[in-house]
Formats: C-alpha cells, sequence, structure tokens
C-alpha cells in the first residue's frame, strides 16, 4: 500500500469550500492507482502463491485504505534521512486537514444535528466523521480500486452479493451487480474486509 500512501501524502488541503470532493477524488485516485498496480503485479506472484486471487488482493488493500481513510492504520511508514516524519505523520496531517474543514462546512450553522454528532475527540482525529465519510464513499472507492479491463472476468473468492436473498459472487470487476438501496446487499462492494480490524487480516 506504500504507492497510496504516496499519492495520499501529496493531497492539496488549502481550499476549504471543495474540500469533500477534493478528498473523495484524491483517495479514488490513489485506489485507481494502487488497483492498476496491484493488478499489474499479481501475475508474477502468483507463482509463489498459487493460491492468491486477484480480487481478495484487492479487497485486502481496500480495507487498508479504509483504515488510512479513518486513522487507524497501524503502518508507521517510512522516514527518509533528510525528513524529520513518517509518511503516514504527514498522511494523517492532510486527512486531518481535510476533515475538520468538512467537519467546519456540515455543523456550520448547527441546525442539522451534525454539531451534535460530530462533538471531536480531545485529538481532534474526527473518528465518527471519518467513519461516516467511509461508509458513504466505499462503494465509489471500490469502484476505483477495480475498474481495470483486466478485471473483466475476476469474480471474488466468496458468495457475498445478494444480500440474503440468494448469495451470489461477484463476477465482473470483483464487484457485485448495483442494487442501490437494498438495506442488506453490500452494493457493488463484495467484502466486509474493510470493517474487520486490521490485525486480524
Amino acid at each position: 500500500l506504500n504507492l497510496c500512501n504516496k499519492n495520499m501524502v501529496k493531497m492539496d488541503t488549502n481550499n476549504d469550500s471543495k474540500a469533500k470532493n477534493d478528498l473523495l477524488a484524491e483517495v479514488c485516485l490513489a485506489a485507481l492507482h494502487e488497483g492498476a498496480s496491484i493488478t499489474r503485479y499479481h501475475p508474477q506472484h502468483k507463482g509463489t502463491n498459487p493460491h492468491s486471487k486477484i480480487c481478495t488482493e484487492l479487497a485486502r488493500s481496500f480495507a487498508d485504505i479504509g483504515d488510512i481513510v479513518r486513522g487507524r492504520d497501524l503502518y508507521l511508514g517510512n522516514k527518509k534521512k533528510s525528513e524529520n516524519k513518517r509518511e503516514k505523520e504527514k498522511l494523517e496531517e492532510n486527512f486531518k486537514k481535510y476533515f475538520q474543514q468538512i467537519h467546519d462546512d456540515v455543523t456550520k450553522g448547527g441546525t442539522n444535528g451534525a454539531e451534535e454528532r460530530y462533538k471531536e475527540d480531545p485529538d481532534n482525529n474526527y473518528s465518527k466523521l471519518r467513519e461516516d465519510w467511509w461508509n458513504a464513499n466505499r462503494a465509489k472507492v471500490w469502484e476505483a480500486l477495480t475498474c481495470s479491463k483486466e478485471l473483466d472476468n475476476s469474480s471474488y473468492f466468496h458468495a457475498t452479493c445478494g444480500g440474503s436473498e440468494s448469495p451470489s459472487q461477484a463476477q465482473n470487476q470483483c464487484r457485485c451487480k448495483n442494487k442501490t438501496g437494498a438495506s442488506d446487499n453490500v452494493n457493488i462492494v463484495p467484502t466486509y474486509f474493510d470493517y474487520v480490524p486490521q490485525f486480524l487480516r
């Protein structure tokens, strides 16, 4: 996930009014590059790990991106000799700036209940807001991660699509058919790895 970190460290956090859209664009761009990298290098690693499936590898990376966005990533990142901060620290600073801007924007006026919901923790991590942002945007991030044409006939290892109806496997680009609105459907994302603690994956 180093590529993802490199892309996200460079995020521009200077424009308050566009923070929500810019953050989604930046995270999706990082996911796009991450997916392309995994798809490109997966065949050569399959020789050493024949049971490895591309959709599973993408799902694990997707979960890592979710942890990064929500401030839960356990990876410390590299520290270059000329720098005094690790990549993760820079990345986390950028995310906090974005989420501070989004927090200020959604709590403006104080009449929509967001002010009460997003009363922040002492370290200003914006944990609830970050969790809500991820839940609202995870399908878009999955689309970006799996948009390669090389994934046209790729399926997920387990039948997770279909909700409480008859379960089925994601058959095209590692995606479930889009059934927006179904209360128990995973939508297009066939995995819940992003809700499993990182040390258990």
